[in-house]
């Protein structure tokens, strides 16, 4: 009971976070123990002597870095049946593990579990701001077990945006072995692949738990896009996926808006 060998966090690191050390920890001390495995597309030493110090496999990727292709990189050296693709900065409550494979079931189709989040600045967690508040709402009707098969809801759902924390995902390959994001997008390429997962058979798990501690800060690939405007137009090219643009304009403008935790 207290290993989950068909699970693996694979810790994407990128060049030298000072929060690196703190989300290894998180993954390292949980309650019922996971594989763990660290990624990186910029190889350096400080990567290497936290992947040593803590003796953990670490898989260094050629090639430029980007997200998508880090997080496919990630995503294919994790060999398990479970995959949570863990982003550096974050930090994972010590149960996570262990409720999430309390949510597996070998006999349904489980396409993906996510779980609810909190959001860390300065070092603290901070209240529910507006857009988590209405993350949760969106998420209600997921919470009914004999509905997580529903396309028509998956659909509605992410037609108002993306309530699902991506670092709180984690993936089923007995569904896709190799590559999992298959998106042009930058910032909003989890969402597409919601989008994409949401027409095919099986469950989405929602876990209505805060078990991650999603953190803001002023070098997040979040933030830096968000300032850029990158968020902004891909997040209405999504809307467009689902809506005319008069409603995509509106949608967008009102999303954007419930960001603004995101700035520093």
């Amino acid at each position: 009971m207290n290993k989950f060998d068909d699970h693996t966090f694979a810790i994407t690191a990128y060049k030298e976070s000072s929060y690196l050390e703190e989300c290894i920890k998180s993954v390292l001390e949980q309650k019922v123990k996971s594989r763990v495995i660290i990624t990186t597309a910029t190889p350096n030493e400080y990567i290497k002597s936290l992947a040593e110090k803590y003796k953990i496999p670490l898989y260094e990727r050629e090639g430029k870095p980007g997200i998508q292709d880090d997080w496919n990189f990630a995503y294919s050296k994790a060999d398990s049946k479970y995959v949570t693709i863990a982003h550096q900065d974050d930090i994972y409550d010590e149960s996570y593990s262990y409720t999430l494979k309390k949510y597996t079931n070998d006999k349904k189709k489980q396409i993906l579990f996510f779980t609810d989040y909190r959001e860390v600045k300065d070092g603290k967690i901070i209240p529910l701001t507006l857009n988590l508040k209405i993350k949760k709402i969106m998420l209600l009707p997921l919470r009914c077990n004999i509905l997580t098969g529903s396309k028509f809801l998956r659909r509605r759902i992410l037609s108002l945006g993306s309530p699902i924390c991506c670092p709180s995902v984690t993936y089923n390959k007995e569904n896709k072995e190799k590559k999992i994001f298959t998106s042009e997008m930058k910032c909003s390429l989890d969402w597409d692949t919601w989008y994409k997962f949401s027409k095919e058979n099986g469950e989405f798990v929602y876990i209505n738990k805060d078990l991650i501690y999603h953190r803001i800060h002023g070098e997040s690939e979040t933030t830096n896009s968000i300032a850029n405007n990158v968020r902004q137009s891909e997040d209405y090219a999504m809307y467009r996926k689902f809506w005319p643009k008069p409603i995509a304009k509106i949608l967008s403008k009102a999303y954007a808006k419930s960001l603004d935790t995101n700035e520093m």
